[in-house]
């Protein structure tokens, strides 16, 4: 049966009216061509809306439609929506220093080869960690309350595969670290310290419409509406509310690496609340401007910012139009975000492009493409 999209409000704020047509095409395009089921796609400039529509089905099997209030999976959008946020909220509140040792906060890190590891160095992923490990495998072999101390141990002894300081590599395990430097410092569990003093206060808990939340495996949470994830091999069962990443799923489904949890519109109004107090339009802000300017501005020798991405050189997912100082991330489910730090630009993806299966990976075409498509119109 042909794809037929579903006509639906969209939610723009009023002002610069721009003719979104193409972009909707590709968007439609995408979901013909299998690239994702399902998909919603926000567009702002100056903390207005532009475009914000939902596309496709959440789940291909119920054919459940979706809609602007739709929660994905976000993967490692966890990592700078919620891990480096929780870091940021401590070094606010002089409870840690991003210059600071890994083994002068973590005692299980003292007199290991990591104890010199920075905390700025785990947020720029050249700690010298390899890029992923699956702990899951023997983690799932032992009861559920040992797991997470296991894990600990395992990241204790983890060899580094290079020598810190003289390399990027995109790392999970070193977010891993990170949550549990989180939790150690605050002494509370990760989601339940952002909660308090970051997602809460901008209204995005799961009580309401607005949500960013992590699913807690032992407490879980219903969702009225949620985009599917892949068949699991090894859980045999079609994911679906619960964390896609196996080593975030096997301790609980609260970790620093992955396991949030949102809608499109959640995501916006936390990546708001992070560019008005950057613009200084925030008559309350979240954070100091000062600090998101060190966390969001990389410096000339690195590459990275502090817990986010930045486009690449070559073949960027965000596409050709994206000022060098712009900032975001990519989340293996099929989600993104970037911002466009010159022109102050946010364009955010949500998509459930590993269901049925994560060997689809069509959405790396279509990123730069549907970004390129957005910049087009923005920049007329």
């Amino acid at each position: 049966m042909p794809f037929e999209p579903r006509t639906t409000d969209i939610l723009v704020e009023s002002g610069m009216k721009i003719n979104f047509d193409y972009v909707d095409e590709l968007m439609c395009q995408a979901i013909r061509d299998n690239v994702f089921p399902g998909g919603v796609l926000l567009v702002s400039i100056k903390g207005s809306i532009k475009f914000f529509q939902p596309y496709g089905v959440a789940n291909i099997f119920t054919k459940v439609p979706v809609t602007a209030d739709t929660i994905f999976d976000l993967a490692s959008l966890t990592k700078p929506l919620a891990t480096t946020l929780a870091i940021m909220r401590l070094v606010q509140q002089f409870r840690l220093d991003l210059e600071q040792s890994l083994g002068s906060v973590l005692v299980h890190f003292k007199n290991t080869e990591k104890e010199t590891i920075k905390i700025s160095q785990l947020l720029r992923h050249t700690a010298g960690l390899p890029d992923y490990i699956p702990f899951y495998i023997e983690l799932n072999k032992l009861p559920f309350e040992e797991r997470k101390e296991a894990l600990k141990q395992r990241l204790v002894r983890l060899p580094l595969q290079h020598p810190i300081g003289e390399k990027v590599l995109y790392s999970d395990p070193g977010f891993m670290i990170l949550g549990q430097l989180v939790e150690d410092v605050c002494g509370q569990r990760l989601d339940h310290f952002l909660t308090e003093t970051v997602y809460r206060p901008l209204g995005l808990t799961r009580e309401i419409g607005l949500r960013l939340c992590f699913v807690d495996l032992t407490d879980p949470v219903h969702f009225e509406r949620i985009a599917a994830t892949a068949i699991c091999p090894w859980r045999q069962v079609l994911i679906e509310g619960v964390v896609h990443d196996d080593n975030a799923y096997a301790v609980g489904g609260i970790a620093g690496h992955a396991g949030l949890f949102g809608n499109a519109e959640g995501v916006y109004v936390l990546i708001e609340a992070l560019l008005s107090a950057f613009y200084g339009r925030a008559s309350d802000p979240l954070f100091p401007a000062d600090l998101l300017r060190i966390f969001l501005q990389w410096e000339k020798n690195t590459s990275r910012p502090l817990g986010f991405d930045a486009p690449s050189l070559q073949d960027s997912s965000c596409g050709q139009y994206f000022s060098k100082h712009s900032a975001g991330h990519l989340g293996f489910t099929g989600t993104s975000f970037w911002v466009d730090l010159e022109r102050d630009i946010t364009v955010i993806l949500l998509t459930n492009r590993v269901h049925p299966t994560q060997d689809n990976d069509a959405i790396k075409i279509f990123r730069p493409k549907i970004h390129d498509a957005v910049m087009e119109k923005l920049l007329a």
